[in-house]
């Protein structure tokens, strides 16, 4: 069969075998074939420009294939009670995202937070009713505490926005494919948090010179026979002045879904630490040992990994800070812009227990990029606003790549490096969009 009379999937796919493209590459290409959500999405014409772009820039000689092709929902709008919109993964227990393009707010609005739950939502919470609640400090301290709600609201508080990240954010796109919620993006949030330092808590109680960890458990009911999600941690990070026992999110009581009546924010670091419906903190003498802190749970690898590996467990170790990271959040996947037309674009970037020093974005595919103008973050614990313009001289698919550097010089990969559970993940954010199609 000629060139000219091939089907366009099989001229798009002998393009991708030309261009070096890797064997899991074509056979994602297949899988997408199958489906037709490609050509869903664009035609047969778009496609075919994709392949040019992507062609003429590298894109598949460098192991890459078009974020078009590579985006997949695996999860689906449905209907939870004060989310709307969400991408749901789970309904029991509530596991769900929202898209990029619907997290470009400075402050999180509470309805477009991210839910991840471990087990149900406690009666109480669903109810909005905290009679009886009690916060109990104990265990490494010499003044053990019972705390009410109207003990906490009593002491000094503070009012800060702060970003909270699933551990697992962005599992979606590591390849091979690792077991757990397929998080794309959108498993993070920036909301305004209103609570009590923990460290002025734990003074009251008064720590002992053992004093090493911290163990966090809620009200939560756990699933079936699962010990009850528990984590913690180090007490340099529990007396962080950021790190606080919250009440209040955006002004208003919590939401059930995000832990009402209290919970923990420990900003900066993976979003399990921010222990939800709080009741108990026991201050131990040892890193905290509960199942959500031992084997592959919550820990990555001391090392990289060969992709689709697991390393015993003795070399894994405690996820904790988020890395350096960027989302565009004003742009909605397969926008079509006019030749030439001035297109604004922004979004967040965050960088865990580092500060943000630049981002760039780029319109060919990596080969060129330019310096976006970045705002300053309201505190350390905050995403930051970045934002720039572009314009496109030709008709075609493009892709609008974001990519963020910290003050160490750390900076986002194009590829995303794989470990066993799916943790951390910080690949460049990519959008592909329409000009003059």
């Amino acid at each position: 069969m000629s060139d000219d009379k091939k089907k366009p999937w099989d001229k798009l796919r002998g393009q991708l075998e030309d261009n070096g493209a890797s064997s899991k590459d074509l056979d994602r290409v297949d899988e997408v074939t199958s489906r037709r959500k490609f050509l869903g999405q664009l035609g047969a014409l778009g496609a075919l420009a994709t392949f040019g772009v992507a062609s003429e820039s590298g894109l598949v000689g460098r192991g890459l294939i078009p974020q078009a092709m590579a985006e997949e929902a695996d999860a689906s709008v449905k209907e939870v009670s004060g989310k709307p919109g969400m991408l749901v993964h789970n309904v029991r227990p509530v596991n769900g995202e929202f898209v990029p393009h619907m997290l470009d707010d400075d402050i999180t609005p509470t309805e477009r937070h991210f839910v991840r739950n471990n087990g149900l939502v406690p009666d109480g919470a669903t109810q909005r009713d905290a009679q009886g609640w009690t916060l109990t400090i104990d265990g490494e301290v010499h003044t053990p505490l019972k705390l009410t709600l109207a003990d906490l609201k009593s002491m000094d508080s503070v009012s800060l926005p702060m970003l909270i990240e699933c551990g697992g954010n962005g599992r979606a796109n590591f390849d091979p494919k690792v077991r757990g919620n397929p998080w794309d993006r959108g498993a993070v949030g920036c909301a305004q948090w209103t609570g009590v330092p923990l460290r002025d808590i734990l003074k009251k109680a008064g720590l002992k010179d053992s004093a090493v960890y911290t163990a966090h458990y809620g009200d939560d009911p756990s699933l079936g026979t699962a010990p009850p999600f528990s984590r913690g941690v180090p007490i340099d990070k529990a007396m962080d002045k950021y790190t606080i026992v919250a009440y209040q999110m955006n002004g208003k009581d919590l939401d059930p879904l995000n832990g009402f009546p209290v919970r923990l924010v420990v900003p900066g670091w993976v979003g399990s630490c921010s222990q939800k419906w709080l009741s108990r903190i026991w201050v131990r003498d040892q890193v905290h040992d509960s199942k959500k802190m031992s084997g592959y749970a919550y820990r990555v690898p001391k090392y990289p990994v060969v992709p689709g590996t697991k390393p015993p467990k003795s070399d894994m170790e405690i996820a904790t800070s988020w890395r350096i990271k960027s989302l565009i959040t004003n742009l909605e996947p397969n926008s079509k812009f006019a030749v030439g037309q001035k297109i604004p674009v922004g979004g967040h970037a965050w960088a865990g227990e580092n500060k943000v020093s630049k981002v760039y974005i780029s319109t060919d595919y990596g080969v060129t990029w330019k310096k976006a103008k970045l705002n300053r973050a309201p505190n350390k614990y905050s995403w930051q606003r970045f934002g720039t313009e572009i314009s496109f001289k030709g008709k075609g698919y493009y892709e609008v790549w974001a990519r963020a550097f910290d003050d160490d010089g750390n900076t986002q990969p194009f590829q995303q490096p794989w470990n066993p559970k799916g943790y951390l993940g910080n690949v460049i954010h990519r959008v592909p969009v329409l000009v003059g199609v």
